[in-house]
Order: structure tokens, then sequence, then C-alpha cells
């Protein structure tokens, strides 16, 4: 059975923008990625019925998938904007360790405490209380969206992934997303501009840098 890497996102284009490269290497070479959803984004375009926007993403988020290598899509169904509310509600905490406990990760990538989304947020919070509650064991790394380019310093360990050979896999599976369209041209400068900095910084022509989740 291959290893398992787990990514876990607020939205769907959310571990693509900020772990794509990295994803796609993985999945190249042998590892089964499997990605975790928090919302469909229903609310992303108030004038489209709900159904038919959650169609649509699906959709984007299965084509992007595939284009990384990736082994599935899964959505927990949680409202925009209602993540710490639904996060009770419905159950998630429980439903995330028992997906946790089936696909045995080797490693996690998920939000960052620095990001200033509250949505991403509070995807760090949840997959933060299920290591404190021992359910995640694994390593667990953060990935950035919407984070300046210079973060705050931690004394954390850091995870550098040349990402040279699929960066332009990455782009591809970015741009699967095209209902969001408008969201990432605001990002598309960063996106290239942090993979060409990371990459300069250790050595590489792209790179991807994660910090290491401590709860």
């Amino acid at each position: 059975m291959p290893c398992t890497i787990l990514a876990i996102g607020a939205h769907n284009d959310d571990p693509v923008i900020g772990a794509g490269g990295t994803l796609a290497k993985y999945a190249q070479s042998g590892k089964k990625v499997r990605t975790i959803i928090c919302s469909f984004g229903e609310g992303s375009h108030p004038h489209f019925k709900p159904e038919v926007i959650i169609r649509t993403r699906v959709k984007e988020s299965l084509k992007s998938d595939k284009l990384l290598g990736g082994s599935g899509v899964a959505y927990l169904g949680i409202r925009e904007s209602k993540f710490l509310e639904d996060f009770k509600a419905k159950n998630t905490y429980r439903k995330l360790a028992t997906i946790v406990a089936t696909e045995k990760p080797e490693m996690i990538f998920t939000h960052s405490l620095d990001d200033p989304h509250p949505d991403h947020r509070a995807v760090y919070s949840l997959v933060s209380t299920l290591m404190k509650q021992k359910k995640i064991t694994c390593p667990v790394y953060s990935f950035e969206i919407w984070n300046p380019l210079r973060i705050r310093k931690r004394n954390v360990p850091k995870l550098i992934v040349d990402i040279t050979n699929t960066f332009e896999t990455k782009i591809k599976a970015i741009l699967a997303h095209n209902s969001q369209k408008l969201a990432i041209g605001a990002l598309f400068w960063n996106i290239w501009l942090k993979a060409k900095w990371y990459g300069f910084k250790t050595g590489y022509s792209y790179a991807e840098i994660f910090h290491k989740v401590v709860p």
C-alpha cells in the first residue's frame, strides 16, 4: 500500500495554491494524495444558486486533483464564514478524526495560523485541536494562501520542497478552478513570486516552504 499524504483546506483551490507543487511531486513518487475540503464555497457567487456553484466547484476540484495526480477529494459540507459554528454542529472533529484514522497519513498539509482569512485560521484550529487530542500524530505542515511573503519567525522546523519539475503542473491545477479566476488572479503574482523567491533562497528554480505545526 502506498503511503498517504493528506491535504486539508477550507476551499477547493486552497491546497492547490498552497501546496500544489509538493502534492504533485509526492503523487509522481507513488504516494497516495488525498484532499479534504471543508466548504463547497457556495457563497462565492451570490448571483447563482448554491447548488449550481457546488456542482461547478466540485467538478473543478476533481479536474484539478486529476492534474496533480491525486487520489480523490472529499467535502465536509461546512458553510462559508460559519466554520467554527458548523465544526461543532456537524461533529466535524469526529468526522475528520475518522478520516485520519482510516487514511493513516504519513504527513498532513493545512492552513497557517498566520493566514488573515478567518475560514483558513478556523481550519488550522480544527487540525491543531485534533493534534492536541492525539487524533493526529503524524507531522503536520502549514501552507500559505493570503499570507504576506514574510511571515513571523518561529523556532519551528521547515520543510523545503523543490517544485521545479511540478510548478507548471501546479499552475494548470490552479487554473482548473475557472469559477475562481478573479480571486486567483489577485493571488497569481504572489504565487509566482513566492515560488521564485523560495527557490532562490534554497537553490532551486521554484520551491515551496512549509512550517511544522506545533500544537
